[in-house]
Order: C-alpha cells, then sequence, then structure tokens
C-alpha cells in the first residue's frame, strides 16, 4: 500500500479517457474503458495529501468529476494547442509559465481571426497525419508543464 508520500502527480494513459477515443469504447471488444475508470478513481483516493491526476478532455469529467483547471501547452513554452484537463487534490492551480503567442488565421467573416499554434492546421485541426504513431505523439508529456508542476508543487 501507498504510504509515507506528500505528492502524487498521475498521468494515467488516456487510450479509454480521452475524446478522441472514446468512440472506440462500443466498437472494438475487450476495450477496458471500465477498468480505466476504476483506476482513475483507485489514483484519487490514495491517502497521499496532494494528488494531481492529469488526462486530456474525455470521460474523466462526466464519470468522476468535472476538473479543477484546464491547461494548455502553449501556457507552458510549447507552440502547440492541446486542452488538458487536471484534478488537483490541495494543490493550487498551475501558473502558466511561458505563454507563446499564437499565429491569427483569417476566418472569412470581416476581420475576425481566431489563435493557431504550431500543431493545428489554419481549421483548428490537429496536423498529425494519420501514422501508426499518431495515438503515441498525441499523447506525448510536455516538459514545460512538467518543469512548472515540479517548480510550483514540489516545494509545497
Amino acid at each position: 500500500m501507498v504510504s509515507g508520500y506528500d505528492l502524487l502527480i498521475a498521468f494515467p494513459p488516456c487510450k479509454y479517457l480521452c475524446s478522441s477515443g472514446l468512440h472506440w469504447n462500443s466498437r472494438v471488444p475487450g476495450r477496458a474503458a471500465q477498468s480505466a475508470l476504476e483506476f482513475v478513481r483507485w489514483l484519487m483516493g490514495l491517502p497521499i495529501k496532494r494528488i494531481c491526476i492529469e488526462n486530456p478532455v474525455g470521460c474523466l469529467s462526466s464519470r468522476i468529476r468535472r476538473p479543477d483547471q484546464l491547461i494548455h501547452p502553449h501556457q507552458f513554452g510549447h507552440d502547440a494547442s492541446k486542452k488538458t484537463c487536471l484534478w488537483l487534490t490541495n494543490l493550487p492551480h498551475l501558473v502558466p509559465t511561458q505563454p507563446v503567442a499564437p499565429r491569427f488565421v483569417a476566418t472569412g467573416r470581416g476581420t475576425q481571426t481566431l489563435p493557431r499554434w504550431g500543431n493545428q492546421f489554419d481549421s483548428g485541426q490537429n496536423n498529425l497525419v494519420s501514422a501508426q504513431d499518431r495515438a503515441e505523439r498525441r499523447a506525448e508529456r510536455w516538459q514545460g508543464v512538467a518543469d512548472a508542476m515540479a517548480e510550483q508543487w514540489g516545494v509545497l
């Protein structure tokens, strides 16, 4: 059992939990969606004073609870947009450290523009082309976010 820890930062696999993969849960036999949810519940219930669970937007928000904070890599030094949820227990919100400015693309509606980052087409879609390693590349962890977690929460 867990004892002696005062901080847990967990990145449970998002394969069965994130919005981009949820539609496969009912289509592919043996998908462990329920087990993935139970694993996250177990992590959240551990007897550790401070807990952060990180995962993309998905079913955790509706099946467990809404996240405490939404962040993007572009807030922490990366030219990328990826809405990421944080479920926090006894931790303050993560403070952005190195905002990266977007490029702006015209919408075709007068002077209205929309922000886009390096991992997006002008339409807003992720620019990863279909590939065998697409899922792994989309699940990439962002060093700037990890550094901010260590710097801001490691001293509590």
